[in-house]
């Protein structure tokens, strides 16, 4: 992950908790996608069931936090952008996107810095996914 402040010696990763917080983590996010109605048009975009989301998602942020690399791994390259032009992505969708991650964050404890940064870093990259306007 790109201009995230790290304590020496730690990335963002390390300071997340490892693998074992990531998932939680990614597992909330998940969770909430399903149970609020303020993430209707965001769950709608995932199909009937929200599991290689959740492993996807997974692996990648493991990767972009500074830890193991198993979404490129499995993969390649994140390809980000080309791999969501499939789905509508408008401000909706990114506030929606970004709103279920912070929720996700709130609940499971990342630490207030942490939290902060990643959520600028996120923001950038959602907004740069959108591929409609609105």
């Amino acid at each position: 992950m790109s201009n995230t402040p790290t304590e020496p010696g730690r990335s963002p990763f390390e300071r997340l908790g490892g693998e074992s917080a990531v998932r939680t983590l990614v597992d909330r996010f998940y969770d909430l996608m399903d149970l609020e109605s303020a993430y209707r048009e965001l769950r709608a975009a995932h199909g009937t069931t929200l599991d290689d989301a959740r492993d996807k998602l997974f692996w990648f942020l493991c990767g972009w936090l500074g830890g193991p690399s198993h979404y490129t791994d499995r993969f390649g390259h994140p390809r980000l952008r080309a791999r969501h032009m499939p789905f509508a992505i408008g401000i909706r969708e990114r506030d929606q996107w970004l709103a279920c991650m912070d929720q996700a964050m709130a609940e499971t404890g990342v630490e207030p810095a942490l939290h902060a940064r990643l959520n600028e870093s996120f923001f950038q990259t959602a907004d740069w996914m959108r591929n409609r306007n609105g």
